[in-house]
């Protein structure tokens, strides 16, 4: 199991798994490559030098040093893999993570609600090999933001607006869809009010051909002291799954413990 795996809360799934291209490495280990080549040249110089004293003595220096390079290279490019295998960035129904770090880790995530875009780009030999840079544009100051070198980008870039798309379509099931902008002078106003309905004493009156205990009003007919109308049934799965994501918002802040009881108990009166 992977460090990403370890920071899912509940109810959450990772969707979609991501690393940066191979050429990453290539171009962390340039210094080792530089490296190496130049221990090689010194070992060629250190081949040629004579037997005599002062020869001897910089064939000391030039083996120290070239042995410093070598292994200090290697050294390196063992370092650059480490973080290159330890570096993931993960996509979840709810999240971007982005892991790294070989001792100590670090985490990143930017939830899929603060997410306004993604901007991509690709080089030539990017598109050649499949790689580019996707800056994740959202509508916090923190999280994630620019994957460097990131290898799938285009699919990585769809599956992540796909999840934001359906996390917004679970949002509206659970009832916490964005209200309606407020309108000037959308307050209710009273019967004498100018804008207020006018309501005639005969449609106000019962109809005849009305049930008993009945009112018309403004064409509508309202029943008199009759029950409610029962809320309408819900599919089991459907309020497991809203359950769990007011259960997120609960746990992130974004509603708080009265509110999710006050959700919970209405989905559960429903089945």
């Amino acid at each position: 199991m992977s460090y990403a795996d370890g920071l899912l809360s509940t109810g959450e799934r990772i969707t979609h798994r991501n690393k940066q291209h191979p050429f990453i490495f290539v171009w962390g280990a340039r210094y080792t490559i530089l490296a190496i080549i130049i221990a090689l040249l010194l070992l060629w110089l250190r081949s040629g030098l004579g037997s005599d004293s002062a020869s001897g003595t910089l064939s000391n220096v030039l083996g120290w040093l070239t042995a410093i390079l070598f292994f200090g290279g290697i050294a390196v490019a063992i370092w650059t893999g480490l973080r290159y295998i330890n570096q993931e960035y993960v996509l979840t129904n709810r999240r971007v993570i982005q892991v790294e770090g070989v001792l100590n880790r670090t985490s990143t995530d930017s939830s899929l609600e603060k997410i306004n875009d993604a901007v991509l780009h690709q080089s030539l030999f990017g598109r050649m090999f499949d790689f580019g840079d996707l800056t994740v544009l959202t509508a916090s100051e923190s999280g994630i933001d620019t994957m460097k070198m990131i290898r799938g980008p285009i699919e990585f870039k769809k599956a992540m607006l796909d999840a934001k798309h359906e996390f917004e379509i679970d949002m509206e099931r659970a009832g916490w869809a964005p209200a309606p902008p407020i309108r000037d002078g959308a307050a209710p106003a009273g019967p004498g009010a100018p804008g207020a309905p006018v309501v005639s004493s005969a449609s106000a009156a019962p109809r005849p051909d009305s049930p008993t205990g009945s009112v018309a009003v403004g064409g509508a007919t309202a029943a008199a002291g009759g029950p409610p109308p029962a809320a309408p049934k819900v599919d089991p799965d459907e309020v497991t799954r809203t359950l769990a994501s007011l259960a997120d918002l609960r746990d992130r802040g974004a509603i708080t413990a009265e509110e999710y009881e006050s959700k919970k108990a209405d989905l559960l009166s429903r089945l």
